[in-house]
């Protein structure tokens, strides 16, 4: 998934390509995890970073890895 992608899905201005509510769930979930992941998710406007806290709380993403080298 690339930069754009994640926050467009994230943000609704990029058609989640899910076809069943689920999917579409799915799909969303990974976009926020690449925001988290890239950290991005602190770089955007706040929604984007008290969004992300509370996936984390509710266990629903998981914290970026630490990157190595």
């Amino acid at each position: 998934m690339t930069d754009y992608d994640a926050i467009g899905i994230c943000e609704g201005f990029v058609a989640n390509p899910g076809k069943t509510e689920e999917e579409q769930n799915t799909i969303e979930l990974a976009a926020w995890q690449h925001l988290i992941d890239t950290g991005l998710c602190w770089q955007l406007q706040r929604w984007f970073g008290r969004r992300a806290h509370d996936l984390l709380t509710g266990g629903a993403c998981t914290p970026a890895k630490e990157q190595s080298g």
